[in-house]
């Protein structure tokens, strides 16, 4: 019974689910991006290359077909889903350090100036406790 209480906790807990949404986003995004580099821009790259088809290149060695377009591809595949990610970690990133230099900047403001009666009082009290 506490097995299962504590699963339960363990799976209700808001890391758990974040990283459920993520990798489902995630494979989404992966079939996007694999139209994306299938159907768009292999074609224009074979096409730059002389009309060649990515998907076909092989070399056959012996009885063994080396399929080597389709390592291509997924390099291709592989290189724009980094820089996605690199765009949108740095959009985060950005949008971050806005956010906590305003919370920064808010709280220098909320700060009110201290009068020299204050600063006065609190010279003396601080003479007063190193006695």
């Amino acid at each position: 019974m506490k097995i299962a209480k504590e699963f339960k906790e363990f799976v209700t807990k808001g890391n758990v689910m974040d990283m459920a949404i993520g990798v489902i986003i995630g494979g989404a995004f992966g079939k996007i991006v694999a139209s994306l580099v299938d159907d768009i821009l292999m074609p224009l790259i074979g096409l730059a290359l002389g009309g060649k088809d990515f998907s076909g290149l092989s070399v056959k060695v012996k009885d063994a077909v080396v399929g080597y377009g389709a390592f291509i591809q997924n390099i291709v595949d592989f290189l724009i889903i980094a820089l996605c990610i690199f765009v949108m970690v740095k959009a985060i990133n950005t949008v971050k350090e806005r956010a906590a230099k305003k919370k920064e900047q808010e709280e220098k403001e909320e700060e009110p100036a201290k009068s020299d009666e204050v600063v006065l009082l609190e010279e003396i009290r601080d003479l007063l406790k190193n006695k």
